[in-house]
Order: structure tokens, then C-alpha cells, then sequence
């Protein structure tokens, strides 16, 4: 072993060392009489005034922000593709779809559904957008009204659409013109799925190869997920700082408190309604429940990833809570791929959130889409660090909203990934055990220590 090694930073603490470097760059260079001087910029052809650190930043800091944020939208096609089809096409038999699966799959979908509509009525309620000045708004509606009169176009569309047009949106007429567009991005959620349930109709020998080239994708995305958010500390510091020069009000940052308290109370509730869920289905109390699960949630809160977290999950589970093994081998795993309530919960949230800071008041019509859109998209969510913020770019491109206003939430991004993957492994054991109760294989607890066989074999003793 070398002593050499030097321990590594945790990426959560450069992402925030970026977010505060850009902001506390930006203010100094505001703070300097050349950055605060005013200077002409051409806009449209007319000349616009602009101090000049604004324009030293937006010419020199931000597109590295633009390309962070490309990276993002660039991975969010390949990403849906290859973990949705490796998720459904992992449920290998599909009679198992007609009892348990049908129900494990509809379960987790009306958990999602409830998850996401809690973090719309908080925030509604809340209006953490709504604490930006009026002034501060105008600027950043100003500074993306190409893709605000993207939204009214689009929203003038859906009037003169028929009832069923949104149906009828859902199934693509080609698919790589469809993955050609993250506005379309329903479209490929439901060719994926589509394409998972052929795998399982056919014969193994044909679907091996298919199946084994969409789990070694799935991989290689999950990998440049990775790649992307090593640089993520520099694309917050850029994003950041064009915030901050282009919008130097200090309530841009009072928003953002309050955006991450509605996160944090929409995920309370959800684990307050799982225990709920546990109890008025399988009469295990509250206590029962959050004690037998409790380390895999804190294994989750530390490691922002359901997948890391599974193994431990299966174990608590199936040993703490009394869940038969053959119920934990198959929804556990299901739910680490589709069931991503606490994650769903904060796209809702900041989705509207962007929406509010950027003064789009958006109609019941495009808030019923976020569920739909947040719902199915946390289907395909890697269960992996920093895929949620993947995913918020698909719910914002299907809504119309910008996808700079990611900038605003991506320096708390983190540790709020981390509260909300213990959603998701909070949520995954509470279905379980529903439909464990279901199938009559909810038993009694066997717990199972790793010394249990320690006494077979003699020790020498020194």
C-alpha cells in the first residue's frame, strides 16, 4: 500500500468551493472601478450598455458554464436509452409483469406521482422564485427571451391543439428524429420501454446479445456521467458568475434558501408518508420500519446512489424488516432503476423554481406535463451521483424553461442529492414490504451476523 496517496477532495466540496469562487470572483471584479465602468455592447444591432466586467465575463467565463451545461444535454438521450432498456428488459420474464411486476411497477409509479405532486403544491405555496425583485427578473428574462418566446409560441400551439394531441405526441413517427431533441424526450422514454418489452418477449438467444450491448452502454454513459462531473466545480463557477455579474442582487440568494427548504420539506413528507404506506398496509409500525432500514438510508445519504446503496437495502430488508428474499431480488433492484421519488420530488420543485425566477407563470396544462414528464423520466434516472441534475434537464427542455436557470441550483445541488437518495431507498423498502404483504411473503425478522458460523471452526488463540 502507499502512504503517498493523497486523499482526494469529495467532488460535493469542489462543487461548492466552485459555486463560491465564482460568486466571490464575480463581486470583486464588480467591486473594481474598471469592472463596474460602463461600456457599449452590440445587441441586435444597437448598441447597449454594459459594464465591463459583465462583458469580460460573459465573453470569457461563461461559455465554459454554456459547455457544462451542453455536456449535460448531450448525455440525456444516450443516458434514457440505455438505463431505461437495461431496467425493463432486467425484469427477464413477463409473466412476472401479470402478478408482481405489474404491481412492484404501478406501486412505485403512484409513489412517484404523489412525490412529484407534493413538491408542486410546496412550491406553489412557498414561491421560492417569487422572492426575486421584479428588476432582478427583467434582467434574466432579458438575457434569455429568445427561449421565453420559445415558451409562448409553444403554449399558443397547445391551445389550438385537439384534447388528445399530448396522447397523441407520445409515439414518435421516427425515433432519431425524436432523440434529436430533449423537447422530445417523452417520446424516447416510451420507445425505450417499448424496446425493453420486446427484449423480454423474445427468445434468449436473440436478446442476450441486444441485452448485453445495452448494459455494456449503459455503463459506458454511467462513466461519462462521471467524466462530466469532474468538471463539474468549473462549469459552477462559470455559471455563477455569469449570474452573478449579469444579476448582482443579493435576493437571487434568499430564492435559493428558500428553494432548497421546499425540497427539504417535500422530502420529509414522503418519508413520513411511507411509514404511513407500511402501516395501513402491512400493520408495522413507524418505528419498526425506520429502525430496520435506517443504515442503508444513512449508506444512501452518504453516498448520493441507490445502486451503491442496494446491496445493504436487499440485507435490511430482507433480515430487519422480515421480506422474502425471492420479493427483495426483484423489486429492490427494479427500484433502484425506476423508483426515484425524492428525485422527481426536486425536479418538480425546480422546475418551477427556474420558472418563477425567470417570471413564467406556468398553467395547470404545463405543471400536469411536469408530473408526467418528472414521473417518467425518473424510470431512466441512473441510480448514480449527479443523474438527477441529467434528468432536471429533460423535465426543463419538455416545460420550455431555460436551462441556464440550472446554475441557480446547482452549488446546493449536492447535498440535497444526498437527502434526496435517501428518499428513494426510503421508498424502495416501504414497496417492498407492501408487496411483500401482498403476495404473502412478509414473514418475521431473521437476522442473519456476520459471525453466525465464527464458532464452527476452532481459534488459536495467542
Amino acid at each position: 500500500m502507499s502512504e503517498k496517496k493523497k486523499k482526494k477532495l469529495a467532488l460535493h466540496w469542489k462543487i461548492l468551493i466552485g459555486m463560491a469562487l465564482g460568486v466571490v470572483f464575480s463581486l470583486l471584479l464588480l467591486s473594481t472601478s474598471w469592472g463596474s465602468s460602463m461600456t457599449t455592447y452590440l445587441v441586435n444591432g444597437e448598441e447597449t450598455p454594459i459594464n465591463k466586467a459583465e462583458l469580460f465575463v460573459r465573453h470569457w467565463i461563461k461559455p465554459f458554464g454554456n459547455m457544462f451545461i451542453n455536456a449535460l444535454k448531450l448525455i440525456a438521450v444516450p443516458l434514457i436509452l440505455g438505463s431505461l432498456i437495461k431496467g425493463v428488459s432486467d425484469l427477464k420474464d413477463i409473466s412476472k409483469l401479470s402478478k408482481m411486476g405489474l404491481r412492484t411497477i404501478m406501486t412505485y409509479l403512484a409513489t412517484t406521482i404523489i412525490a412529484v405532486s407534493i413538491g408542486l403544491i410546496i412550491v406553489n405555496i412557498v414561491q421560492p422564485g417569487k422572492t426575486i425583485s421584479s428588476e432582478t427578473r427583467d434582467v434574466l428574462l432579458e438575457n434569455y427571451s429568445g427561449k421565453a418566446q420559445e415558451k409562448i409560441k409553444s403554449a399558443s400551439e397547445q391551445k389550438e391543439s385537439g384534447p388528445l394531441r399530448a396522447l397523441e405526441d407520445l409515439i414518435p413517427d421516427n425515433i432519431f428524429a425524436a432523440a434529436t431533441d430533449n423537447g422530445n424526450m417523452l417520446q424516447v422514454i416510451v420507445f425505450a420501454i417499448f424496446f425493453g418489452i420486446g427484449l423480454i418477449l423474445i427468445s434468449d438467444d436473440k436478446s442476450a446479445p441486444v441485452k448485453a450491448f445495452f448494459d455494456g452502454f449503459n455503463e459506458v454513459i454511467l462513466k461519462l456521467i462521471d467524466l462530466i462531473m469532474l468538471v463539474a466545480p468549473i462549469g459552477v463557477f462559470a455559471l455563477m458568475a455569469g449570474l452573478v455579474v449579469e444579476s448582482p442582487s443579493q435576493d437571487l440568494f434568499v430564492g435559493l434558501f428558500w428553494y432548497a427548504i421546499s425540497v427539504v420539506i417535500g422530502l420529509l413528507l414522503m418519508i413520513i408518508i411511507y411509514t404511513l404506506l407500511v402501516y395501513v398496509f402491512t400493520r408495522k409500525t413507524p418505528k419498526f420500519f425506520l429502525n430496520g432500514i435506517s443504515p442503508a438510508q444513512l449508506l444512501a445519504f452518504s453516498t448520493s446512489s441507490s445502486a451503491a446503496t442496494l446491496p445493504v437495502t436487499m440485507e435490511r430488508v430482507e433480515e430487519h424488516l422480515g421480506v422474502k428474499e425471492e420479493v427483495t431480488s426483484f423489486v429492490l433492484p427494479i427500484g433502484a432503476t425506476i423508483n426515484m421519488d425524492g428525485t422527481s420530488l426536486y425536479q418538480a420543485v425546480a422546475a418551477i423554481f427556474i420558472a418563477q425566477v425567470f417570471g413564467m407563470d406556468l398553467d395547470l396544462y404545463a405543471q400536469l406535463g411536469i408530473i408526467a414528464t418528472a414521473t417518467l423520466a425518473s424510470i431512466g434516472s441512473a441510480a448514480v451521483p449527479g443523474a438527477g441534475m441529467v434528468m432536471l434537464v429533460i423535465v426543463l427542455a419538455q416545460a420550455g424553461i431555460p436551462e441556464a436557470g440550472l446554475a441557480l441550483i446547482f452549488a446546493i445541488d449536492r447535498p440535497l442529492d444526498m437527502l434526496r437518495t435517501t428518499v428513494n431507498v426510503t421508498g424502495d423498502a416501504a414497496v417492498s414490504m407492501i408487496i411483500a404483504k401482498s403476495v404473502g411473503k412478509l414473514g418475521d425478522p431473521q437476522v442473519r451476523d456476520w459471525d453466525d458460523h465464527y464458532g464452527e471452526k476452532p481459534l488459536d488463540h495467542v
